[in-house]
């Protein structure tokens, strides 16, 4: 990156990420040799009350993955833990769809204990991931209320109802987020994207992992204006997600179920795409969308394919970044010989 002295090998990283594929992007950042410059951004808008306590599901799978705590098995919760609450509950007649472990009770009772005190959320999610030895700041979009809702052939339905109860089976006929137009960005959050060098978009939903934090106001407009490179990497390889519904809603929202739509989703945001081997075939479609294409195994199943991930995307980044500062005229990974 470009400093006043030259090139830095520590370049300020902001990855933005919702919940399984953001923090498989993170710990694969965490764990790289660019540990030192990051920050993360997650979505809040999966967020929703349960039994009366406030749960974050993106934000505590994050905090959870980074602190090596997550039930892998799952991709979500706390390893290692028990259901004898919900156990419980179900014995009182509690519909108990929603899982929540024994150990995890106790970050949603600490947040809506806190919540009602009128700490800020983005406090709270600090506190939390610096009481699990997590020294990355994990930051928050907003403070403020917003939740996924997705309109379907059941009729109108919040994310998590859509998500684990129907387990996305619904046909989805629109998504909106209420409460989008009068959230806040957080100070933190601006101020990340602001000072960053290189933004990453992980291979999150696009449409309602990252959807939400660019459509907070002025999230987007803080992107646009930050000289960073932006760089995504496509949650869709040959088609397909590897977990989750993206595709169902990309095709809902109107774009293509292929890393051309993942590109038409971020048009106007990101300079490259990250993508999968097995979506060469697109290239030149992407480079006549004017965005610099990097092609790389993206499918992530142990910790050193997160490493191997994170770290050829910042080196690409980093060197595409470096060479356009150089050259007033653009620089393409065309021209870099990457491709």
């Amino acid at each position: 990156m470009k400093t006043n002295s030259g090139i830095t090998n520590t370049p300020k990283i902001v990855l933005l990420a919702g919940g399984v594929g953001g923090a498989k992007m993170a710990e694969g950042l965490m764990h790289s040799r660019y540990c030192d410059g990051l920050s993360i951004i997650g979505n809040v808008a999966d967020d929703q009350e349960f039994h009366g306590l406030w749960v974050s599901p993106d934000i505590d799978t994050l905090t959870y993955t980074l602190a090596d705590r997550i039930d892998r098995q799952k991709g979500w919760g706390l390893k290692d833990d028990s259901n004898r609450t919900m156990s419980a509950l179900t014995d009182l007649g509690v519909d108990t769809w929603m899982y929540l472990g024994d150990l995890d009770f106790a970050t949603h009772i600490y947040r809506t204990e806190q919540r009602r005190k009128g700490i800020r959320p983005s406090t709270i999610a600090a506190h939390i991931a610096n009481k699990m030895g997590i020294e990355v700041p994990i930051l928050l979009p907003t403070d403020d209320r917003v939740q996924t809702q997705i309109e379907t052939s059941l009729g109108w339905l919040d994310f998590q109802s859509y998500f684990v109860k129907n387990q996305c089976q619904p046909e989805i006929t629109s998504i909106k987020f209420d409460g989008i137009s009068t959230a806040k960005p957080t100070p933190e959050s601006l101020q990340a994207i602001k000072e960053a060098d290189i933004i990453l978009f992980a291979p999150s939903n696009p449409i309602v992992s990252i959807g939400p934090i660019l459509s907070i106001p002025g999230i987007r407009e803080a992107l646009q204006l930050s000289s960073a490179y932006k760089l995504a990497v496509s949650p869709i390889i040959n088609g397909l997600t590897i977990k989750g519904p993206a595709d169902k809603m990309l095709q809902a929202s109107g774009y293509q179920t292929s890393v051309l739509g993942v590109a038409d989703c971020y048009q106007g945001v990101i300079d490259g795409l990250v993508i999968d081997h097995k979506d060469h075939a697109h290239q030149t479609a992407l480079i006549q969308r004017g965005l610099d294409v990097l092609i790389v195994n993206t499918f992530m199943e142990t910790r050193e394919d997160k490493i191997t991930l994170a770290e050829r995307s910042i080196n690409w980044a980093n060197k595409i970044y470096v060479s356009a500062d150089d050259d007033p005229t653009g620089y393409t990974a065309q021209q870099a010989g990457y491709l």
